[in-house]
């Protein structure tokens, strides 16, 4: 990787923590604390959240018919889901271990915080769930395909993707059969886990 793309990269990386602070100051102001992993907001926000939180006789006068009936489709997803996640666990547990890839952290992904709203009712709450689960597991499965690429296959494609994963900056060029023979190992190595 040429220099100026490195600057560029770390300007990037430097822009997206300045983002971040910034977002975490906004937060800060809706009136929560972050506790040992636990969501604690003030009493008088709570207070506040309770009452624009709308009945379930509310909620489902609300819901289209299409809606209501189309639901147990969405929700049918979660077999497939929750098959796929222990494939995942699985996967990692075998195949990282044996390349000595490192692991994807699985909690950095699949984030359940949405039920400590008050401003939810429960169908709500379980909605927020589904969604936690299983957005949170697709991108955790694009973190695992994005170390096993790494390993494997570290190329970038000629045509432009719409999507770039968090592995795919460090691939070599498309058609530079030299970094790709003479640097493979190299690049492998600096992303070698240990495992017990």
């Amino acid at each position: 990787m040429n220099k100026r793309i490195t600057q560029i990269l770390d300007e990037m990386a430097t822009l997206e923590k300045t983002l971040q602070e910034e977002i975490e100051k906004q937060e800060t102001k809706i009136g929560y604390q972050l506790k040992n992993g636990l969501i604690a907001f003030e009493k008088n926000i709570v207070c506040e959240h309770k009452k624009s939180m709308k009945s379930l006789i509310a909620y489902f006068k609300e819901i289209p018919f299409l809606h209501l009936i189309s639901s147990p489709i969405i929700y049918a997803m979660l077999i497939p889901a929750i098959i796929f996640d222990i494939l995942l666990f699985i996967y990692q547990q075998s195949i990282f271990r044996i390349y000595h890839i490192k692991m994807v952290k699985r909690s950095d992904y699949i984030i359940f915080d949405r039920h400590y709203l008050a401003y939810l009712n429960i169908i709500e709450k379980i909605n927020c769930l589904y969604c936690s689960y299983f957005n949170g597991l697709m991108a955790f499965a694009l973190e695992v395909a994005a170390h096993t690429e790494l390993y494997f296959c570290p190329i970038k494609h000629a045509k432009k993707s719409a999507y770039r994963h968090s592995t795919y900056k460090d691939f070599f060029n498309y058609g530079d059969a030299k970094a790709f023979e003479e640097e493979l190992e190299t690049l492998r190595a600096k992303r070698k886990a240990h495992h017990d």
